[in-house]
């Protein structure tokens, strides 16, 4: 890690990196056009706390080519694996030579991670287990994304994913498990129907994932600042998080102990 100004002050230890814990996955082209000066800026600031971009919604299909080789070489200068996101499960509905393809193309333009996300979508436990297997054997690493809201992705309103009703977390754990003994890099735990377009936050489903899985290959999404300062105050700042890149600094500024809300100041600590 870089030197820091006012090292003098106690902060919380966090692992370097690669780091195996306390991971954070940061967003990148969607919701916001990150270019490559953009990223620069992101990951020259604050790429120490960084271990993941995330491509979200196929936005690196829009992009040209060189531009994409160009935020991915950026990222890997920082030491920061590049996702491909959810957008398999697009691709899934075009047939299996597409996803061959897909996959093909990934390995091809550099990518580290291909995310197997199943929101809009419903497969067999054993195909999903397939595709963790594929994605491996080409020096990929494989992150499946499990839920239980059915329809999840793209920021669909609450009252219409409460229409789709919630699933059996069951299921979701079952897969996550198969997914983990068959290779998988880490698990994704979708955020809506838990924290995110709810009504009500399922906090429960969260700990019930927590507590049927740990926490050391999972990773929870979390898009709200109140939502990882959650997570933090539960499992602690090693706890793995997938924020939106503008909230970075916020959430290590948790991690380590600098800041909090009321509840948490001054009291999320390491020994």
């Amino acid at each position: 890690m870089q030197e820091r100004a006012f090292s003098f002050l106690r902060t919380n230890r966090r692992p370097e990196k690669p780091r195996t814990r306390g991971v954070t996955e940061i967003r990148g082209p969607y919701y916001s056009v990150v270019g490559p000066r953009y990223l620069s800026d992101v990951l020259e600031t604050a790429g120490d706390y960084a271990d993941i971009l995330k491509f979200a919604g196929g936005s690196f299909s829009l992009l040209p080519e060189s531009t994409l080789r160009e935020l991915i070489e950026i990222a890997h200068s920082h030491d920061v694996k590049v996702s491909t996101g959810g957008f398999l499960e697009h691709v899934l509905t075009q047939g299996s030579d597409a996803v061959d393809r897909y996959l093909q193309e990934c390995r091809r333009v550099g990518f580290d991670i291909v995310e197997i996300s199943t929101g809009f979508i419903t497969m067999p436990i054993d195909d999903i287990l397939r595709l963790v297997g594929k994605v491996a054997s080409l020096g990929l690493l494989p992150k499946p994304e499990v839920g239980v809201q059915f329809g999840a992705g793209g920021t669909t309103s609450a009252d219409e994913l409460a229409s789709e009703g919630v699933s059996d977390p069951a299921r979701a754990i079952e897969i996550a498990k198969r997914c983990l003994d068959e290779g998988a890099y880490m698990i994704m735990i979708e955020s809506e129907g838990i924290t995110e377009s709810v009504r009500t936050p399922r906090t429960d489903i969260a700990q019930r994932f927590a507590a049927e899985l740990g926490t050391e290959k999972v990773m929870f999404e979390a898009a709200d600042p109140e939502v990882f300062e959650w997570y933090i105050k539960n499992y602690g700042p090693e706890v793995n998080l997938f924020v939106d890149h503008s909230q970075i600094l916020q959430l290590e500024a948790l991690r380590e102990g600098l800041w909090g809300t009321k509840s948490l100041w001054g009291r999320v600590l390491t020994y």
